[in-house]
């Protein structure tokens, strides 16, 4: 069995369910439900014993110490994490709990369980650790692209607690000799993505006809990663990857944030017309930067594929495709996630539109 947390959020739900579709290795889910943790997300696995789900707090170490006891898993992936950068900017607290805290309860609850194991169990077992590209700060537009020896110099609080998060689980790697493995992702896109994020949120909000808000002057750029690969690179991290090591995961897609908008209007002109034949891109609208907003983020994803065999399935054409086709097909799932909390945030958020 494996043990994941924060596996009903976006990329912890696609983990479970890729998991679960190309192996028979029981998965313990463990999620505290928070706005993006989303049981429907999991809803084809209902009946299915391979998932044993269970809600609660990487932060409850009693929890932790008895689901390690009862169910001896073979691995850890660490999914959980408060992960919007903008939420984390208006309330850093709820992030330093949760990213910092919550991991630290974690491999301490992590260490105390692998050394009551035999030495054999031992030897097998993983902490796989998932984290993120923003902990390396941002770049120049000329500037090679994150590698895994980058410096890290997060800019934001989410990416700063990340950042703590990962010097953690390497401290305890190097301090216990606790087995683990880090991996740095660029920013995924796909099907069950809570929709604050950039993607989902242009197509939700071009299909409702509202505004398409993007930040500044639209010019960040960022590398686009289908979620599925991502999910499919973690798999073959835990499965060969060197302990102790960082791997950086990218799709090898940089873009600017404008024409990612101008992507899903363009995919959203071709499968689902406005009804005035006009164009999606008229809703495009500029509003006011976020502080300490990164202009560049990229990811240099060799060392993955030479070590591991592991390069992107989906170019960004095909991801993207597959990702606004799911959104025109599951609006049920839309609609259920955007609670009343969901849309105060985001006029909250988006309210300042610029002339």
């Amino acid at each position: 069995m494996i043990f994941v947390t924060g596996g009903a959020g976006f990329i912890g739900a696609n983990f479970v369910l890729e998991w679960l579709e190309q192996r028979d290795e029981p998965v313990l889910n463990l999620d505290k439900l928070t706005y993006a943790g989303n049981l429907h997300n999991l809803e084809s696995l209902q009946g299915d014993a391979r998932h044993i789900f269970v809600q609660g707090d990487i932060g409850d170490r009693a929890l932790l110490e008895r689901l390690l006891a009862e169910h001896r898993p073979r691995a850890i992936i660490n999914f959980a994490a408060e992960s919007h950068v903008d939420r984390t900017i208006h309330g850093p607290e709820d992030i330093i709990q949760t990213n910092v805290v919550g991991t630290f309860r974690l491999l301490e609850a992590v260490r105390q369980h692998w050394q009551r194991l035999a030495a054999q169990e031992q030897q097998a077992f993983r902490f796989l650790h998932v984290s993120t590209d923003e902990v390396y700060g941002t770049l120049a537009p000329d500037a090679p692209a994150f590698t895994e020896t980058h410096n890290v110099e997060p800019n934001s609080p989410y990416s700063a607690s990340k950042a703590a998060s990962d010097h953690l689980v390497r401290a305890w790697h190097h301090t216990y000799g606790l087995p683990v493995l880090t991996t740095n992702c660029s920013n995924n896109y796909g099907p069950l993505h809570f929709p604050e994020k950039l993607i989902p949120l242009m197509i939700v909000n071009a299909l409702a006809g509202k505004p398409l808000p993007i930040y500044g002057d639209g010019m960040q750029v960022r590398d686009w990663l289908y979620v599925r690969d991502h999910c499919r690179a973690i798999a073959r991290v835990l499965d060969a990857g060197r302990l102790g090591e960082v791997y950086n995961i990218g799709g090898w897609n940089e873009k600017p944030n404008i024409d990612i908008a101008h992507t899903v209007c363009a995919l959203l002109d071709e499968l689902r017309p406005r009804a005035d034949g006009q164009s999606y891109r008229q809703q495009i609208t500029y509003v006011t930067d976020r502080p300490g907003h990164d202009r560049r983020y990229a990811i240099d994803a060799q060392k993955i594929e030479r070590e591991l065999g592991w390069k992107p399935a989906e170019t960004f054409e095909t991801g993207i495709r597959k990702t606004v086709q799911w959104y025109l097909d599951n609006p049920e799932w839309v609609a259920q996630v955007q609670s009343g909390s969901y849309r105060d945030w985001v006029a909250k958020q988006y309210g300042r539109v610029n002339d």
